[in-house]
């Protein structure tokens, strides 16, 4: 690449509310300022404007703004922008149509299915970047030779890029495209994204649609075979929209950026930033590569000046900004992830593996029934923090502020409405006075149940309580720190904490000495770090295939022949661009997965050279097998190992590299003032520097505060800074001093444990679906994983699926009295029996105890369950519509050692799986290896959990965790006392009762009732289920179990914030279920849709009980097809319930499941079938004033003989409609067979299919709420949304 010596060099980063500047300058010297991004007062461009006040004050030349600026001193100009990624997140992008196969315009309205937060009734998710959706005549499917499909007539044969073959099943249909095309052109929409199913690898029909649509004018066409040529529609869908939603935007920004340079900078070498870490030409800059423009710097930045190659220490990058913090990890590699969700958005592209939490010095601060929270609301720049002036709430900025850990003096006056005010600490302060009686009162009082010892809890002090907040916000930015590290195997304390950003110099220290760090970093250009990391830079080509190899040596020469070429590709773009082959650097990396499952791994072979038994580029197998292991646990030594893709990265070394030394030589540092900062308990002497007036020989000890323009940085006690002689600060970090914990409660430090315990189960979760191997439990998610306590009662439940939630701990409770204290160290209990606290069979949980030296019963407990995809019985799947009895559901465990002193008992567990095939007309399990594997992985989970609560244990004793775990329960069920009194108060006032009662049915009639008698002064209640129809013939049957778990799911969506989910929960509330009801049958009663079906009726009955919201679908829709030796199992989304100020959603997971769905590419690639439609399911949402959400149609067609068996409710009765609302659509299951007859197959139904029959599935849509009559002009019903999708297939 052309040298620029003599020349100035630009380094920009465009942020939301700051543009930094880093400029090299002619001599060698550097400079770098940061100004508004938007001050249309002074200057139209915000980059422009720094670039012409750099040139003005080094030339002494006059540059005006109104005229362009003169480019011939100027070398190379780089840029980070956040233009695209603040268009996606306000939704300001151009208007879009999408383009999409026939039978799937609402493929990206439903997604995964699956809902965001699951205790949301309100399911709030982002809208979908386009506003026009063209159905496309065309249709390819991939062949099989197992196919059995009828043949009317001869398909055309292709061949895909991956080397497959599909059939053309139906022509593309051109005339009709233009037809629909000139439609959408007039009205005004330029901008297409295409996706077409299938297109990843075979892609003509994309093509010819993208040839019509610019023949026809079309400013803006994304084809997602170009865009990014990935299995999976739905990200794929994502991306392509994303493209042509953005692009426009950058393009229109970039012709106005050059617009205000003489000769619009022609001659100038531009190059913008990706969300992959490599800059690219600006005329290649483009909308799905760009949303991560801007951090992406930051993670240069840090990687090149942070990381020394001679000590391969891991970093984390540590970037505190007002609203959230970013952090990812460099360890020699960048870390790249194909798909990520950003502002709501699935964007299948490369992009650096950058984590966000809402926890930054904006973060709001609550205190909430005795918990101190933070987050995720953000004050934002308007109003800002309380110490802005301008009327804002309290922050994490005003805490530091309030502890002295802010100087106002060095902070510059842009404060108040006048913005000419500096910063006011004595706003911070009357808003902590207040919050400072608010806590002490509420201390006051609750003491006497929350102090076991029954002392007086003594008062807290504004320090104390600021501190507080600081300490909880340290700890939940931790938690994704965690998650970085230890859920890939690595060890977080052996990382350097890399610093970086406005706010986190004053936190960076605390969290290092959480993590166990000894070291933290923080470059001299911290505060511009982004923009310096745009300067060091490569300049990056990617191109990318797919691949359907297996990777064994009858491969080898093809993928050596595909590679070359890809790597030739490259090599060529990066030559033109002036960069010569001791510049360029080729990395090539393949997308492998073990055959059979979803799990793929980006693989670069560079440290595992070529061998005999290897492609030419290098040994993937060792390297990928490597790799497996160490991020899950384990490796499949006995399948095939899968290409998915071909990845080639060129990379042009262009980055510079700072010849700026420190001064040397001076004396001991001088500060320039002292000022008194609050650590802890007390407050400390604390001197002050400017970063400035330090040299690379000074060593600084803590406590101390080092200021420089862009940020401060806060040396704790015991820790020591020094300057390196690059002139970047590096802090030694000490162990502080160790405060002695009592097991009197501390809401500081409820918080706190209430994120550690809850960060076990996370990391139990993540653990599990690493090293899990089925599809339901690695994709589908549908597991769950918690912690209790040595009696059993739940302490924290990751926020998995709801139908586990009090199930767990039935079953918990169950093993400790079966146990009888037989209990020891190294043994694991499997259990699935309803009578044990289990939910259905196919749901295994596995219960791992939790010892502590010294003492000899369990301390804790932690337990996993998960949804195995077959366990035997009497349909493949284990899912049988018309079982009666419990050993026609499978295999059947009550407290079973699956591992005694630390030996897997494999052999015994094997007999069990297959002990069904004795009962008439039963098997044994269909798929024994992804039971014994998922039953590893299980094990693995709880084995992490018992580490993590192990540690936790030896940080603070046994003593005061089992004491804070007590809290926790208290504090959950204060929550739900706080919450009922307030129902009671509500309902008293409007009724004069204190007393509701609902009922609802399943579709045979069998009522579900319920009444609930409420105590408002204690905040208690009494749920009676007397009335409740008698066990039924059938699986429908709750275990008591199923009933607790919906009972806690809807205390915790009433509660209505953010609380521990524990056994505190249930405690005032008494449940009463009469014996031998539906919801507490015998013994061997069949219970396999109780657990997927009746759970949601018990939630709908509860919901209208305290008439909280409409119901929703009432349903899981559960669907199984295969044969004797192998099978596919799914749940279908529905509508969601309107509520009082909301409409419900179309095409989601309700209540009590959230389980995702197999992508359509997915699923026609690994079973014989073909998705004919997936769209939702118009008009089946029950109209009122606010609807209910939309069902969905579903339509399989069978391409070999199948059994298909379907469980499912709201057939006969409809999801209710409150307030007036109507009520929602029934469901509707019918089967299409070859002859042309249509059969309506009922609710459920276990049949035998030929190839070419079709299953319709229309599942039901959610109840209304309130009067159309009621309907105002602040409501404008149906939603936009719901405009969008009105079309046919209305049932």
């Amino acid at each position: 690449m052309a040298e620029t010596k003599g020349k100035f060099d630009f380094a920009i980063d465009r942020g939301g509310t700051f543009t930094d500047v880093f400029a090299r300058l002619p001599d060698g010297r550097e400079k770098v300022l940061k100004l508004l991004s938007h001050d249309p007062q002074n200057y139209k461009d915000a980059p422009t404007e720094g670039i012409r006040r750099v040139l003005e004050e080094e030339t002494g030349k006059s540059f005006p703004r109104d005229q362009p600026v003169d480019t011939s001193q100027i070398g190379w100009i780089r840029m980070g922008t956040t233009v695209a990624t603040n268009a996606l997140l306000e939704r300001q992008g151009e208007r879009t149509a999408l383009l999409v196969t026939s039978g799937f315009k609402d493929l990206l309205h439903i997604g995964t299915q699956a809902r965001p937060n699951l205790f949301d009734l309100e399911v709030c998710m982002p809208d979908v970047l386009y506003e026009e959706v063209i159905e496309v005549e065309e249709r390819v499917i991939l062949r099989q030779d197992s196919c059995q499909l009828p043949r009317n007539e001869p398909k055309r044969i292709v061949t895909g890029s991956t080397g497959e073959s599909l059939e053309v099943w139906r022509e593309l249909d051109l005339q009709r495209v233009e037809q629909d095309l000139r439609r959408v052109q007039s009205k005004g929409i330029r901008s297409l994204a295409v996706l077409l199913l299938h297109s990843y690898t075979w892609a003509a029909h994309e093509k010819a649609v993208g040839s019509l649509a610019k023949r026809l004018g079309f400013a803006q066409v994304s084809l997602s075979s170009e865009v990014m040529p990935m299995v999976r529609a739905v990200p794929r869908g994502y991306t392509v929209c994303a493209d042509a939603y953005l692009t426009p935007k950058i393009h229109l920004y970039l012709t106005k950026f050059t617009a205000g340079f003489k000769g619009g900078l022609k001659g100038v070498d531009v190059l913008f930033m990706q969300s992959d870490g490599g800059l690219t030409p600006m005329e290649q800059f483009c909308g799905s590569r760009a949303v991560l423009s801007g951090p992406a710097g930051g993670v240069v930045g840090y990687a090149v000046t942070c990381y020394k190659s001679t000590e391969k220490k891991p970093v984390i990058g540590f970037d505190m900004g007002g609203t959230s913090t970013d952090v990812s990890r460099y360890a020699g590699q960048y870390e790249h992830v194909f798909e990520a969700t950003i502002a709501g958005i699935t964007l299948q592209a490369p992009q650096l593996d950058i984590n966000t939490v809402a926890a930054g010095g904006g973060s709001r601060l609550f205190f909430r029934s005795g918990m101190f929270v933070v987050g995720p609301e953000s004050a934002g720049a308007h109003p800002g923090p309380a110490c802005y002036r301008k009327g804002g709430p309290l922050t994490v900025t005003d805490a530091n502020l309030a502890l002295g850990r802010l100087l106002p003096s060095f902070f510059p006056k842009i404060f108040g409405p006048g913005e000419n005010e500096p910063l006011s600490t004595e706003e911070t302060m009357k808003h902590f006075s207040k919050l400072t009686q608010e806590i002490n009162h509420f201390l006051s009082t609750n003491q006497t149940s929350n102090s076991a010892s029954g002392a007086q809890l003594s008062k807290m002090s504004i320090e104390d309580i600021a501190m507080g907040f600081i300490n909880v916000a340290n700890e939940a930015m931790c938690r994704p720190i965690r998650a970085l590290t230890q859920a890939k195997g690595h060890d977080t304390s052996e990382h350097v904490l890399a610093c970086f950003g406005g706010a986190g110099g004053q936190h960076a220290c605390a969290i290092a000495r959480a993590l166990g760090m000894k070291m933290v970093f923080i470059h001299k250009y911290s505060g511009v770090l982004s923009a310096y990391g745009l300067a060091l830079a490569d300049v990056v080509e990617e191109v990318q295939e797919p691949c359907s190899l297996q990777y064994e040596a009858g491969s080898f020469s093809e993928l050596d022949r595909r590679i070359e070429q890809l790597s030739q590709r490259c090599d060529e773009i990066l030559r033109k661009r002036g960069f010569s082959r001791s510049q360029i650097n080729i990395e090539v990396f393949l997308h492998l997965r073990y055959e059979g499952t979803d799990c793929a791994l980006m693989i670069t072979a560079t440290d595992h050279p070529s061998n005999a038994s290897s492609c030419r580029t290098g040994d993937f197998r060792t390297a990928f097998t490597k790799r497996y292991l160490k991020e899950f646990g384990f490796t499949i030594t006995d399948r095939p190992i899968m290409v998915d893709d071909i990845r080639v990265r060129g990379s042009g070394k262009s980055g510079i590299r700072s010849e700026v030394q420190a001064k040397a030589g001076q004396k001991s540092p001088n500060p320039i003032k002292m000022t008194q900062c609050y650590f802890e308990d007390r407050y400390l002497d604390t001197s002050v520097y400017l970063w400035e007036d330090l040299s690379c020989d000074h060593s600084i000890q803590g406590p101390a505060i080092i200021i420089d323009k862009n940020s401060t940085i806060l040396v704790e006690p015991t820790c020591v800074a020094h300057l390196t002689e690059d002139g970047d600060v590096c802090i030694a970090v000490g162990m502080g001093t160790q405060c002695v914990l009592g097991t009197e409660l501390n809401t500081i430090q409820l918080s706190i444990f209430s994120h550690r315990f809850m960060s076990i189960a996370e990391q139990m979760g993540r653990v599990l679906q690493r090293t899990a191997i089925s599809t339901n439990i690695k994709e589908r998610l549908d597991f769950s994983c918690a912690v209790f306590g040595p009696d059993g009662g739940l302490v924290s439940n990751a926020p998995h699926i709801p139908v586990h939630l009090g199930a767990m701990q039935e079953t918990v409770q169950f093993q400790i009295k079966a146990a009888g204290g037989s209990l020891k160290e190294g043994d694991v209990i499997l259990s699935n029996h309803p009578c044990a606290g289990g939910s259905h069979l196919p749901d295994l949980t596995v219960i791992t105890p939790v010892f502590r030296d010294g003492v000899s019963a369990p301390v804790f407990f932690v337990a996993s369950r998960g949804h195995h995809a077959d366990i035997g019985g009497i349909t493949p799947g284990s899912m049988p519509p018309h079982s009666t009895s419990l050993q026609q559901e499978g295999a059947v465990f009550t407290s079973f050692k699956l591992v005694t002193g630390g030996i897997f008992q494999e052999k015994a567990v094997t007999e069990a799986l297959m002990a069904p095939a004795q009962y008439p007309g039963c098997s044994g399990t269909r798929n024994l290896r992804d039971n014994l594997s998922d039953l590893r992985a299980q094990v693995a989970a709880n084995q992490r959990g018992c580490q993590l609560v192990g540690e936790l244990i030896t940080s603070y004793g046994l003593d005061v965790v089992q004491a804070y775990m007590g809290h926790i329960q208290s504090n959950a069920e204060l929550a739900v006392r706080d919450m009922l009194k307030d129902f009671a108060h509500r309902q008293r006032e409007k009724t004069g009762s204190l007393e509701v009662e609902a009922e609802d049915q399943m579709d045979d009639g069998t009522l579900i009732r319920l009444k609930v008698q409420i105590n408002e002064e204690q905040g208690s209640a009494v749920f009676d289920f007397t009335g409740t129809g008698t066990e039924v013939w059938g699986n429908c049957n709750a275990p008591r179990a199923i009933t607790l778990s919906a009972l806690i799911y809807c205390l915790r969506c009433m509660v209505g914030q953010d609380i521990p989910l524990n056994q505190g929960c249930l405690a005032p509330v008494k449940v009463i279920i009469p014996p031998g009801s539906i919801l507490q049958p015998s013994q061997n009663a069949a219970v396999v849709g109780g657990n997927v079906l009746t759970s949601q009726r018990v939630v709908d009955v509860i919901f209208k009980a305290f008439q909280v919201c409409a119901a929703s679908q009432g349903c899981m829709n559960n669907v199984s097809f295969g044969c004797e030796k192998s099978g596919y199992y799914e749940t279908v989304a529905g509508g969601a319930g309107a509520g009082p100020s909301w409409n419900g959603r179309g095409g989601i997971h309700t209540h009590m499941t959230n389980t995702r769905i197999t992508d359509p590419e997915i699923l026609e690639s690994r079973y014989p079938v073909i998705l004919e439609q997936f769209s939702l399911r118009p008009d089946s949402g029950g109209a009122g004033l606010y609807r209910g959400g939309d069902g969905v149609i579903r339509k399989l067609r069978f391409r070999s003989p199948v059994v298909l068996s379907v469980l499912t409710e709201r057939r006969s009765t409809k999801p209710y409609g409150l307030h007036g609302g109507k009520n929602g659509a029934p469901g509707l299951n019918l089967l299409h067979k070859t002859d042309g007859r249509v059969l309506n197959l009922g609710a459920k139904t276990t049949i035998s299919l030929d190839p070419g029959d079709m299953f319709s599935l229309f599942t039901p849509g959610g109840g209304g709420y309130g009067r159309m009559d009621e309907l105002d002009g602040d409501h404008h019903l149906p939603s936009k949304r719901r405009c969008l999708h009105e079309s046919q297939n209305k049932v």
